[in-house]
């Protein structure tokens, strides 16, 4: 029993004739009867009879055609309701970036959508692995993940992917380490100090077992840490270097911590937003993808 066949039934009795109703929706008169025919064979009482050449309902398919009107309207209310839900300014948006994501960018983005026909915003942090990042989206609308150059891309053929930075991860150390002095640094220059570096599987990790292929030299890791806070706290005692993102990490330096970048190694990542491609048809959720876009342009520039 299908909506368009329950649709005809009811313009059939209140038109009176498969011509009619053929010509009020546009659609042959084998059409229509084929369409009845089918919403037939789903129900074991007759709901139409000949009456002379013309087609008409029976007593059970008035009963139907009446039920019918009513599941037509709600169908009609259904798509008020989704389409008010889709356009709306307002409506509520989930949005989930990791540690460093989150750490730079949250606040910066409810400040740009704090005005009254804004998202209502819900945020919430999720560092994951590379390849967990793309199973978010069945619980948030957007998520902030991200991924190394060299890395496998995301599947988009089940999630659509906005590009939002690409970021270089730099040498973090005390503004007193004698590396310090330098523009910029080369594996060669760093395989012998002290690190700390995030748990294997993620970025800053990646990026130093390339540094140490490069020396063809292990590096020395001192400390495993993924919170770039801690890591920041650690590099500024002047006993460790560490790798931080050039952009999503400001909110933790402070004066006692310089960043060099790094040469002879791919240390870019990507910072994507991955989203359901339906979400994205959400006015809310758009808009939330342009604060988005504007806080890291901010934090960027």
């Amino acid at each position: 029993m299908e909506i368009h066949q329950l649709q005809i039934l009811r313009e059939l009795g209140e038109l009176g004739s498969v011509k009619a109703v053929a010509e009020t929706l546009q659609v042959t008169p084998s059409a229509v009867s084929q369409q009845l025919a089918q919403l037939q064979k789903s129900v074991d009482t007759a709901l139409t009879r000949k009456e002379g050449r013309s087609l008409v309902l029976t007593d059970a398919g008035q009963v139907l055609a009446d039920a019918a009107a009513s599941v037509v309207s709600a169908m009609a209310d259904a798509r008020d309701a989704i389409g008010a839900y889709r356009n709306s300014r307002t409506g509520t948006v989930t949005v989930s970036g990791f540690h460093s994501a989150g750490q730079a960018l949250f606040a910066p983005l409810l400040r740009i959508l704090a005005g009254p026909d804004s998202p209502d915003v819900r945020l919430s942090d999720e560092d994951v692995a590379q390849q967990e990042f793309p199973g978010l989206t069945a619980r948030y609308d957007l998520v902030l993940a991200h991924r190394l150059d060299h890395s496998p891309p995301w599947p988009e053929g089940k999630v659509s992917v906005l590009p939002l930075a690409h970021e270089p991860l730099d040498v973090a150390m005390s503004v007193n380490h004698p590396l310090a002095a330098r523009a910029a640094l080369t594996p060669h220059d760093v395989i012998d100090a002290a690190w700390v570096t995030s748990r294997s599987g993620y970025s800053p990790a990646d990026v130093l077992s390339a540094v140490g292929a490069v020396a063809s030299r292990p590096v020395q890791v001192v400390h495993r840490i993924n919170d770039y806070s801690t890591v920041a706290g650690l590099v500024s005692t002047g006993s460790v270097i560490g790798l931080l993102p050039r952009y999503t990490a400001r909110p933790v330096l402070n004066p006692g911590i310089v960043l060099r970048p790094l040469r002879g190694v791919s240390s870019r990542r990507r910072i994507d937003i991955l989203a359901r491609p339906e979400n994205l048809k959400r006015v809310s959720v758009a808009l939330a993808c342009r604060a988005l876009e504007q806080a890291m342009a901010e934090l960027a520039g």
